[in-house]
This record gives structure tokens, C-alpha cells and sequence, in this order.
């Protein structure tokens, strides 16, 4: 009775966590932030500029520039038109006042305008307005198009507004298929899901309003990663201790028995797989990132619950429902099963895949190996040194349409300037670089006093506005400094953008000048990505190398496992670069992308070791080293690879998400848990160990002296004459 009210009580203190945060969801936008800026280290040149934006701009807003394309050329009266519509168009909320005038190009087939978004406004909705009331009132023959920082913001916050629904609808939907598959039940499934689906809930409270009160920095790619890395670890850590209830059911009568043998039986590799899991992720807390770093808690916070979930309200949900949960395929009671246990006598694969490494264990593990090798060739083909922004986002894509036409008709940065903070006193050798610079178009400098907000700069110095004999703007000074803007000639996300800035950067250095906006915020992030990819990455090994010689005891398991994981890891990537290549034409990848992909695949990865050699272990006291590998193997087999394809299956529910670092990221982790699952753990690992026998225990005690396996299991598992087999039993 007491055990029955314990579970009511968990159950109801997770329905109550649930239905706090499950209301949260659609409302993540409200406490998260897609702006590149924001998540860059505070040190950083681009993070400094926009930072001193306010006292020059006046006001925190975002460009978005409104490109008009004409089929005849736009006279004066159609530039009025263009101009009077503008004007009814940007009266809405969320646009600032400052809309600049309507500029024709050259050619006058197109016209521009900038257009200043609030940065606290909904950019997306406040850009697809704007546009859909340009559309209205354009004449026949024009289309308009919005671009810049703000329309490429916009198709990032549209791209990411799938993830309370569609994502974590498609997650969910190839879990339960998934489960149902599995356990060939109707109850089970649904209370394994939804301990997955709590565990989400509170962990989303949680992390919402901590970043509601700015304690964690969210985002859109954040957010995904969140819902899928919670539910993913939250059903595997439930499938190992539902099939430890299971094979517990068998062997004892009461339920409340078997669910105490599977809790103590599960506790340890589930702490240990998220304990891993969690200390792999903190390691991102070293990235100068912050888009990294502040994924680490993040997801921390959501293997925290899903660990908590699997460890609590499953098993008060098991105890509930005892063995009708596997209904109508029930566990029974079978005293003759808990006597004769023998997993290696068992009809099904991985018996038989057991037996078949006990007779060529060296011949598996040097096949998988090279196997595994020539496919990590692949990552010399990978380029992930970048993207530029009109290819974060995959299909249609507005900003990225816009660019193109801008491009063809005025200079390709246009609406996206160089900033370059200066001391006042070098404003004139700081406008003689830019001017010289052949990748600058136009160069200006902020001035308050000017009806634009800024005078244009040339040869011979700030221009004046008006008649002849009008005095020039003076430029606006704040702490001593002057802000000039500067116009690239071509596109802000091109590589040649990218060299005209690194130059500018060189030769405004001595004078100690700053160059921001977007072209360097982009050339800063990738800095930075690198920077923590050759950072963490190492550190991550070490981490996660000490936990497992901690749990396994012993130093060349842990090595083996580290080993075989990171070929894995490589073998995934060098399969990636190739599809990403060769078929799905990408153009590029993040340098974070490895990052990601080596966080996710071998912190996750390991997990499935960690289940495969801790039960090994356990088998290993009782029946030696050998035996316990096959028995484990045999045991473990069937949970694992369920396990790896519920999270290959959430991980590659991102591609829904038309994101191209989201997309990537889903590829690379789904195979690599699939490859990791069916080719490290079911053959590499179990045939090296075995290969090596009791010395991969070494140097704990393991690793000298065990227990000899019964006459009865030698006999049966070595029935050849000549006794080959039973040569390689230790005694």
C-alpha cells in the first residue's frame, strides 16, 4: 500500500511540473533571441561596435532594406508612387520614423529604400506586414523584396517557428511508432512517451524562466536541440529500465520486487550515461561562443529531468500498472528461467551474433575497423569554415531573393555597411583607408545634424548637404569617437566582403579603430567557432575518459571505448562531407557543425557503451570475462539498438526544420548513432574486448583473477572434440 501512495504522489508532483510547462510551449519566442550579435564573446571587435550603436544611432533597431524591381524604367512619378507607398506601409507598429528616402539605381530598373525595425518588435511579423502591404499597392510590373539584417532575421525567426509544432510532432509521432514496434503493445508505448514527454515539460519551465530573467540566453537552434536531445535521452534511459523490468518480471513473482532488482539494476548506467552526457556538455561552458556556451546548461537542465523521469515517474508508473503494462504480451513468472538463465542459449540475433564473435573475434574487429577508417577519410572533404547568411536558411527564402536584385543593381553591401568606431582625431586617416579600399563603394559618417542622420564622406572631405556655401554636418562624437559607415561593393555574406574587411581590419589597427557590423560579426563567429572547436573537443575527451575509468575501474576499457567512439565519430563526418558534397549540394557547414556533431555522437554515443560495459561488467564477476562479454552482448542487444533508433529518430526529426546547421546537425548525428549502434557497439567493441579477454579490466582486479565459468555453460558452448573452443576459456 505504502508503495502504491509513494508512486501516486511522483506521479502527481510530475503532473503538476507538466502542466506548468507545458503551456510554455509556443511561447519560447517571448525569452529567446536569433541575433547573431548577441552571441558573440563580449571582447569581440563586432560585439564592441554594436554595443556603441545606441549613443550614435539614437535608437536599438534593424535594418531592413526594401528593394524595389521594375520591369520599365522608374521615372519620377513612379518614384513618387514608390515613395508614397512607403510611407502608408512603414506608419505601422514596430517601424522607427527614420525611413530613409527612395533611392533609384543607375539603371533605373530598381529602388531601395531603409527601412529602421524596433529590435525589440517581432521582426518576422513586422517584416511580412511591411511586405505583403508594399505588394498591395505596387503598380503592375513592380515587385518588392525585403532584405537586409532585418529580412534575413525574419527568415530565420519563420524557419524556426516549427519547433513547438511540426518538430516535436514528427519526434514524437517516430518515437511511438518506434515503441510500438518494439514492445508489440499498446500501453507501454504511450507510458514510456509520455515520462518523455513530462521530462520536457518541466525541463522547458525550467529553462524558460531562466531565461526570462536572463540567467541563460536562448535561441531558436537552442530550443531544437533541447526538445530533441530531452526526448531522445529521456526514451532510451526508459527502454533500459523497461527491459530490465522485464527480465525481472521472470524471474520473481511480485511486481514491487522486480521493479526494486530493475531500479537498482538501471540506477548506475543511467546516472552514468547522463552524468557523461551532462559533463561532455558543460564542457561548451570553455567556448568563447555563446551560442555554445549557453547550450551547455541548456541541455544540461533537460538530461537533468530526463534522468529524473526515467528514474522516478517511470517506475511509479510501472508499479501502477505491473505487468498489464506489457499487455497482451505479459511478462510470467518462470522459476525454471531464473534457475537456468542462459541468454546464450536463446533463440534470436544477438545470441547468435554473440556466438558468432566467440568463434573469429579478430577477424570482426579488424574488418569493422579499417571499414570505419576508410569512411573517416571523408572528413578531409569537409568544409566547415562557414556560410554565408543567405544560405542559413534552405528553400524559399525572400531576403536571399532580394539580395540577388539588389546585387544587380547597386553596390552588393548596400544596406548592410561596414561600421568602423574611430577616436575623433583619426577620422580623417580612418576615412582615407576606406576610401582607398577597392571592396568600399561609398563611405559616411554619422552626423546628428543631418536631415539622413549621416554626411557622405569623399576625397575631399565630409560633403556639404544643400546650396553651395551650406556648412557641412558635423559629425556626431561619443566618448571621443566618431562612427563611419561604409558600403561594400559587394554582397555582406560573400567571401570578398569578408577579405575587405579583414584588410580594412589590418590597416585600421594602428590606429586602434573597430570594425563591426554584419560581414565582421560573421568573420568574429567563425573566429570564435574554431577557437572552441580545437579547444573543447580535447577537453571533452579527457572528461569523459576519466568518468569511465572511474565507472568501469579499470584504464584500458575506458581507452578502448574512447577509441572505438571517436573512430565512429569520424567515420560519420567522413560520410556527411561526402553526401554534402556530392548529393545534397550544400554550401558548406558552420565550423561548429563538428563541434555539435562530435558533442552529440560522443557524449550520446558513449552512452550505449557505458549500458553494454557496465552490464558486461556485472556478467564478467559472475561467469569471467569472455562469458560476460557474450552475455552481455546477448542481454543488452536488443535494448541498445532501440534505443539508438529512438534517438537516430529524434535527431533526424531536425531536418524538418529549414535550417541548414539544424539539417546538418541531424544527418551527421542520426548516422552516427545508427553507425555507432549497429557497427561499434553490436560488433567492434564486444569483439576487441573479447579478443583481449580479462586484461581489458586492467588494472583493477578484474583483470587477474575471476571466477571460472560453469562445466555446464563450457560444455555446451565448446561441444568440438578437440576442446579449440574451450581453450579459450580463463579460469
Amino acid at each position: 500500500m505504502l508503495r502504491g501512495i509513494l508512486s501516486g504522489i511522483l506521479i502527481l508532483l510530475w503532473l503538476a511540473g507538466a502542466s506548468f510547462g507545458g503551456p510554455l510551449f509556443g511561447k519560447v519566442s517571448e525569452v529567446s533571441s536569433n541575433e547573431r550579435t548577441a552571441y558573440l564573446p563580449d571582447s569581440a571587435p563586432a560585439t564592441e561596435v554594436q554595443n556603441a550603436l545606441d549613443g550614435f544611432l539614437g535608437s536599438d533597431t534593424l535594418p531592413a532594406v526594401v528593394v524595389f524591381e521594375s520591369d520599365a524604367e522608374i521615372d519620377d512619378a513612379l518614384q513618387q508612387q514608390l515613395t508614397e507607398a512607403l510611407e502608408d506601409a512603414t506608419a505601422a507598429e514596430g517601424v522607427q520614423e527614420d525611413v530613409s528616402p527612395v533611392l533609384v539605381s543607375e539603371d533605373s530598373l530598381a529602388a531601395q529604400a531603409f527601412v529602421p525595425i524596433d529590435a525589440d518588435a517581432d521582426i518576422s511579423d513586422v517584416s511580412t506586414a511591411l511586405s505583403a502591404d508594399l505588394n498591395e499597392s505596387m503598380p503592375d510590373g513592380v515587385t518588392v523584396h525585403i532584405t537586409g539584417p532585418a529580412g534575413f532575421t525574419a527568415d530565420l525567426v519563420a524557419g524556426f517557428a516549427g519547433i513547438d509544432g511540426i518538430l516535436l510532432l514528427v519526434a514524437l509521432l517516430a518515437v511511438l511508432v518506434i515503441l510500438v514496434i518494439v514492445y508489440r503493445s499498446l500501453l507501454l508505448p504511450v507510458v514510456v512517451l509520455s515520462t518523455s514527454l513530462f521530462a520536457l515539460c518541466v525541463a522547458l519551465l525550467v529553462v524558460w524562466w531562466a531565461a526570462k530573467f536572463d540567467i541563460l540566453l536562448l535561441s531558436g537552434q537552442t530550443q531544437g536541440i533541447l526538445f530533441i536531445l530531452v526526448i531522445g535521452a529521456a526514451t532510451d534511459y526508459s527502454l533500459l529500465m523497461v527491459a530490465r523490468f522485464r527480465e525481472e518480471l521472470r524471474n520473481v513473482d511480485d511486481k514491487w520486487t522486480a521493479l526494486r532488482r530493475a531500479w537498482l539494476g538501471s540506477f548506475e548506467p543511467i546516472l552514468a550515461s547522463g552524468g557523461t552526457v551532462i559533463a561532455g556538455l558543460l564542457c561548451l561552458l570553455l567556448s568563447d561562443l555563446k551560442s555554445n556556451s549557453t547550450l551547455g546548461p541548456v541541455a544540461s537542465i533537460g538530461i537533468v529531468f530526463a534522468m529524473l523521469a526515467a528514474l522516478t515517474l517511470l517506475p511509479a508508473l510501472l508499479g501502477l500498472f505491473g505487468r498489464a503494462a506489457f499487455w497482451p504480451k505479459r511478462p510470467e513468472f518462470d522459476p525454471q528461467h531464473a534457475a537456468d538463465e542462459n541468454p546464450l542459449h536463446d533463440p534470436g540475433i544477438w545470441p547468435r551474433l554473440a556466438r558468432l564473435i566467440r568463434r573469429r573475434p579478430r577477424l570482426i574487429w579488424i574488418t569493422t575497423t579499417v571499414v570505419l577508417a576508410i569512411a573517416a577519410l571523408g572528413v578531409t572533404q569537409l568544409q566547415a569554415t562557414g556560410v554565408a547568411q543567405s544560405d542559413l536558411v534552405l528553400g524559399a527564402s525572400e531576403a536571399r531573393d532580394g539580395q540577388q536584385v539588389l546585387g544587380e543593381h547597386f553596390p552588393g553591401g548596400s544596406g548592410s555597411p561596414v561600421y568602423v568606431l574611430v577616436d575623433e582625431a583619426q577620422l580623417e586617416d580612418a576615412a582615407d583607408v576606406l576610401l582607398s579600399n577597392d571592396g568600399i563603394d561609398a563611405v559616411s559618417v554619422t552626423a546628428s545634424d543631418s536631415p539622413s542622420g549621416t554626411a557622405v564622406i569623399t576625397e575631399d572631405g565630409v560633403q556639404p548637404l544643400g546650396p553651395p556655401g551650406t556648412p557641412a554636418p558635423e559629425p556626431t562624437v561619443v566618448d571621443g569617437q566618431v562612427l563611419l559607415q561604409a558600403t561594400l561593393a559587394d554582397a555582406a555574406d560573400s567571401p570578398a566582403a569578408e577579405q575587405t574587411v579583414n584588410d580594412l581590419r589590418a590597416e585600421l589597427d594602428p590606429m586602434g579603430a573597430l570594425v563591426g557590423g554584419v560581414t565582421a560579426t560573421s568573420i568574429d563567429t567563425n573566429t570564435a567557432s574554431i577557437h572552441d572547436r580545437n579547444l573543447i573537443i580535447p577537453v571533452i575527451l579527457v572528461v569523459i575518459l576519466l568518468i569511465l575509468m572511474l565507472l568501469l575501474r579499470a584504464i584500458l576499457a575506458p581507452v578502448l571505448l574512447i577509441l572505438t567512439t571517436v573512430l565512429s565519430f569520424g567515420s560519420a563526418l567522413g560520410v556527411a562531407a561526402l553526401l554534402f558534397n556530392g548529393v545534397f549540394d550544400f554550401p558548406g557547414a558552420d565550423p561548429a557543425v563538428p563541434l555539435y556533431g562530435f558533442v552529440f555522437l560522443v557524449a550520446l554515443g558513449i552512452d550505449y557503451n557505458i549500458f553494454l560495459m557496465t552490464r558486461v561488467r556485472e556478467e564478467s564477476t559472475r561467469h569471467g570475462t569472455r562469458e560476460g562479454i557474450l552475455r552481455g552482448l546477448s542481454v543488452t542487444g536488443g535494448v541498445i539498438t532501440s534505443a539508438g533508433l529512438v534517438l537516430a529518430a529524434t535527431f533526424a526529426a531536425l531536418s524538418v526544420i529549414p535550417i541548414l546547421f539544424l539539417v546538418q546537425i541531424a544527418f551527421i548525428v542520426a548516422f552516427g548513432v545508427l553507425l555507432d549502434t549497429f557497427v561499434v557497439r553490436s560488433l567492434l567493441v564486444p569483439a576487441l574486448s573479447y579478443d583481449i579477454g580479462r586484461a581489458i579490466w586492467w588494472p583493477s582486479r578484474l583483470s587477474r583473477a575471476e571466477q571460472p565459468r560453469a562445466a555446464s555453460d563450457a560444455k555446451s558452448e565448446n561441444p568440438s572434440p578437440d576442446g579449440a573452443e574451450a581453450r579459450n576459456v580463463e579460469v
